[in-house]
């Protein structure tokens, strides 16, 4: 089976981030000395990145020092909660952010169209990345993050946090022991109730915010209230529906078990069967994976919420002696002829802050449980089930050279053209 250059690709990253290992000498830190914490800034003050600064505010060796969001109100609101608020750094521009010297890391909690820019500006300043997902808005950039990222040496954490619950580890251990017999397919299920959003008039945006630089790389737009706060992501030009941002998490989680990288080809079909207003991207999907002895399966519905199916988003894995199902309930095994037996719960977003800071601190990229090589993988799996959704058949995929093989229409959509004075920051 290819495993997506995953003896040659990963490596380049420290693949060994897999093992997701907690670093024992930093994992237990009780009350750090100031010299000891880690100075950490946030960029994206909506819900994400207030997430963010909460749980790292609440570690003991981790201080939130900086706060970067183009609306005034959010960041102000955001620095305001902060244990240490009327001292925080705050600021519209992510760059000056990244000047000050005594920051040693940043969250990247932005529209998914900044994602890599300033991840990639972080490490060219020298700074350790939490980038969530996806961690890019296109295939180019994701690869260009795993190339500056090994470049730099620095740790770059995805927001797929459930890599870092003990829970799922032992469960998919589990299944590749045997268990479960020979495992052929996966289906990553997200299905939840999204309302409409209606239409929205174009409009001058809210005062005070630098508009402009919240586009950025992508082409200018009159600002409209869908096209802002959180709905950006049913905007191609911001945004990757579904798929990437929530979908995502059972992507991942569904190659992470079936020990898979990028497929041999892509089949999907998708549109809108419940929206009928400013919505860009689909709310049905179904994409199909196809690897040498595997299928991976994408399902999205955004018109059915959880207690249809009894559980949220999840997971099923698929044997000849059983199924195991991973939500955010936590991990069940029923094998056949056998009663459903709880694994253990599902994970927590503050282990996977700490074994970012663990990493971090001892400057070993190696140990991170979900490192930008992983990242990468799955947010590629998201932009191919994507683009051939939007193309319309199936894909050919060259998983060594990352090329889609003879549909042009298809390779224009790996990557974007970039605004004059935001295109990709490059390490030297």
């Amino acid at each position: 089976m290819k495993h997506f250059s995953r003896r040659s690709f990963l490596q380049r990253v420290g693949e060994g981030a897999a093992t997701g290992l907690l670093l024992p000498a930093l994992s237990g830190l009780a009350q750090a000395a100031p010299s000891e914490r880690v100075r950490h800034a946030v960029i994206g003050a909506g819900s994400q990145g207030r997430r963010h600064a909460q749980v790292f505010a609440s570690l003991s060796d981790c201080e939130v020092v900086a706060v970067c969001d183009v609306d005034p109100e959010r960041r102000a609101a955001l620095a305001s909660k902060l244990p240490n608020g009327d001292k925080v750094l705050q600021s519209e521009d992510f760059r000056r952010l990244l000047e000050d010297k005594t920051i040693d890391s940043v969250s990247v909690a932005t529209p998914d169209h900044w994602h890599t820019p300033i991840a990639l500006a972080a490490l060219q300043a020298g700074k350790h990345v939490y980038v969530e997902k996806p961690c890019s808005h296109n295939i180019h950039e994701a690869k260009v993050l795993v190339e500056a990222a090994a470049k730099s040496g620095k740790c770059v954490q995805h927001g797929t946090q459930a890599r870092s619950a003990d829970s799922l580890k032992q469960a998919i251990a589990f299944m590749r022991d045997g268990n479960l017999g020979k495992v052929r397919m996966a289906k990553a299920i997200n299905h939840q109730l999204r309302e409409p959003i209606g239409r929205q008039p174009e409009s001058d945006p809210p005062p005070g915010v630098n508009y402009d630089m919240w586009l950025g790389p992508a082409p200018v737009h009159r600002f409209t209230k869908n096209r802002w706060h959180y709905n950006w992501h049913w905007f191609w030009d911001y945004g990757c529906g579904d798929m990437g941002n929530d979908g995502i998490h059972q992507v991942d989680q569904a190659r992470w078990g079936l020990g898979v990288g990028l497929p041999n080809a892509i089949s999907a079909s998708g549109g809108q069967l419940f929206y009928d207003d400013d919505h860009e991207t689909p709310d049905t999907q179904v994409v199909t994976f196809e690897y040498e002895h595997c299928y991976l399966l994408y399902e999205m519905r955004l018109w059915t919420d959880y207690p249809l199916e009894g559980h949220d988003n999840g997971v099923v894995f698929y044997g000849d002696k059983g199924k195991l199902e991973i939500g955010r309930n936590g991990c069940d095994v029923t094998l056949i002829g056998g009663e459903k037996t709880h694994l253990g719960p599902y994970a927590d977003i503050k282990d996977h802050m700490r074994n970012f800071l663990d990493c971090l601190k001892a400057n070993d990229p190696s140990k991170l449980n979900a490192p930008v090589g992983e990242a990468a993988a799955s947010a590629v799996l998201c932009h191919l089930g994507n683009i051939a959704t939007r193309v319309g058949r199936r894909l050919h995929f060259d998983p060594e050279k990352w090329e889609c093989i003879g549909d042009p229409d298809a390779a224009k959509l790996f990557t974007r053209e970039y605004r004059p004075g935001y295109e990709l920051p490059a390490l030297g």
